[in-house]
């Protein structure tokens, strides 16, 4: 069964002077402010490669603890950062940062499902860039 989300961005005014709005299906996003500002300098509001670091660390973060669940071992917390980096117009690398705790999984065990998971979330196989992930498991 196909699923289908949607968020709708309207943009007003010039590249670098005008400003936007995105709002998500959900409304979690609900007119949230984006411009020229907020994703080149440091102005309020969001942009998308930040969108994209959400999305791909919330993804690995689901994915890896299905992967967990299916190997008989239960997360107690899953924390995953993503940078996303854009360079010369083009996404050129997704590293995420996880930190995990995991009671009674090896390290060899937790380090297979963070691999699988790196390549098997949806947003991973979405992305056409460099992707890398840091694991740290802790007790």
């Amino acid at each position: 069964m196909a699923i289908k989300r949607h968020a709708t961005a309207v943009w007003e005014g010039t590249g670098k002077e005008g400003k936007g709005t995105l709002t998500t299906q959900s409304t979690t996003l609900s007119k949230t402010q984006y411009s020229y500002k907020s994703r080149f300098e440091e102005g309020t509001g969001t942009n998308p490669e930040e969108l994209i670091a959400a999305a791909h660390a919330g993804c690995f973060s689901m994915k890896l603890s299905f992967n967990i669940d299916a190997a008989g071992f239960v997360a107690k917390k899953l924390e995953t950062k993503c940078e996303i980096t854009l360079d010369g117009g083009k996404i050129t690398q997704s590293h995420l940062i996880l930190s995990a705790h995991i009671d009674g999984i090896s390290k060899e065990k937790f380090d297979e499902l963070v691999a699988a998971a790196e390549k098997e979330c949806p947003i991973s196989k979405s992305l056409n860039t460099a992707i890398s992930v840091q694991a740290t498991l802790n007790a």
